[in-house]
């Protein structure tokens, strides 16, 4: 390849000046009319600058050290150009800039340290890793991999060029390109920070670019289902008995606490008796391996016998896929009067809140229950029952009535 085609350029970034009014420095490299840019991590005042020169004018000690650190640069890729002929003979201006910027170290790329991620991590499914996990890190891969495109007009980045620029203008692009809440932002912005981690670990990357980085997840309430409305979904009769079956199975999830994903994964197996000599499920949650033991109360017992030996591979129940489930439950719902936007995982919700919890079972006792890592997750669901709150004071009150009289009798 002609040297001819290869050519280095500085160049001030005029659209992005920087609070204090100094200027970015950028470097453009073209091979064969292709380009590839990234910064120099050189701010200058603009009128010091020259166009044609691409270099600082004067001979201040500014100038002089700026100079020098462009001309540092443009040595270094001119190397890194070197190499890539020596080694690939076919030379692009992105292999070229990744080659410089990974000089001197192991060098990694942003999206390929996340695909090697996602592959080991997909091996891990079903075993020690949740499948809804192993999607989010995909979903994140694929918005990263946009982002790089349409930002730097690249396929990749190196780990050395990450910046807190690079992680807010990430986070702007998923508020502004695709519309997601901040609780959205927040669930995609954790496994971006767990793939830093990672490349920081192994010490590819130096400095961490989340370290200015802050973002908070926002309370949601937990919609839940009352007594009223699970007393209509159990009433309820319908014509398609793949209705009246995923209604089994809503209701099953709202005596049990368990997720979609963990019923599904019920066997006989997880049925055993206790030294109470009641029927208990003991299973692991396998969104967390955390070991849930749940009383199994006669409402779930009595859907377990009613579609026994129905299942397939061994399953417990004849569990339908998540989709069918998902969309179902929200006509169930409409059928049977329910005007909410019912999903699948307020079965859950309902049975901390509505089963437990308002019938007066200690915390405590419900986290153990609902596999949570912490009671802290547990403790969400404790305020929002204002049943519970009112049967909690009829109780006190009536605890108390004695001394409620003799005070009023005496004052």
């Amino acid at each position: 390849m002609s040297r001819s085609t290869f050519r280095v350029l500085f160049y001030l970034k005029r659209n992005a000046p920087k609070k204090n009014g100094m200027i970015p420095v950028m470097c453009r490299i073209t091979v064969n009319g292709k380009v590839s840019q990234f910064s120099s991590k050189l701010d200058v005042e603009e009128k010091m600058w020259n166009v044609e020169l691409g270099k600082l004018t004067g001979r201040s000690l500014v100038a002089q050290e700026g100079n020098r650190m462009l001309d540092k640069i443009r040595l270094g890729i001119n190397k890194a150009y070197q190499e890539v002929c020596d080694t690939d003979g076919y030379v692009t201006a992105e292999k070229v800039r990744n080659a410089y910027l990974g000089l001197g170290q192991n060098h990694k790329t942003l999206l390929a340290v996340f695909k090697q991620h996602n592959e080991d991590y997909a091996k891990q499914v079903g075993k020690m890793k949740s499948e809804r996990s192993y999607w989010k890190y995909c979903v994140v891969y694929n918005h990263l991999s946009e982002f790089i495109k349409q930002r730097y007009k690249m396929s990749d980045i190196a780990l050395r060029e990450l910046t807190p620029a690079f992680i807010t203008d990430f986070e702007l692009f998923l508020r502004t390109e695709k519309n997601h809440c901040t609780n959205t932002v927040w669930s995609y912005m954790m496994p971006f920070r767990s793939i830093i981690f990672t490349a920081i670990n192994n010490g590819w990357l130096a400095r961490d670019p989340f370290y200015a980085y802050h973002i908070t997840k926002e309370e949601t309430k937990r919609g839940f289902l009352t007594k009223e409305e699970i007393t209509a979904l159990i009433n309820g009769t319908f014509k398609k008995k793949s209705f009246e079956l995923i209604r089994d199975l809503f209701i099953f999830c709202c005596f049990t606490g368990l997720s979609w994903r963990d019923m599904y994964n019920l066997t006989e197996e997880n049925l055993q008796t206790s030294f109470d000599g009641h029927l208990w499920i003991k299973t692991n949650r396998q969104k967390t391996g955390v070991e849930s033991n749940i009383r199994l109360l006669d409402v779930p017992k009595h859907i377990i016998e009613k579609y026994s030996g129905m299942a397939e591979d061994g399953r417990l129940l004849p569990v339908p896929c998540y989709p069918h489930c998902r969309y179902g439950i929200k006509a169930v719902a409409k059928q049977c009067g329910i005007n909410k936007n019912v999903t699948w995982h307020q079965s859950r919700h309902s049975y901390a809140t509505t089963i437990c919890l308002s019938n007066g079972v200690p915390i405590e006792t419900l986290s153990k229950m609902m596999g949570h890592t912490s009671i802290r997750s547990t403790q969400i669901y404790a305020k929002i029952t204002a049943e519970k709150v009112s049967n909690d004071m009829e109780r006190l009150s009536k605890q108390i009535e004695s001394m409620e009289q003799f005070i009023c009798q005496t004052i």
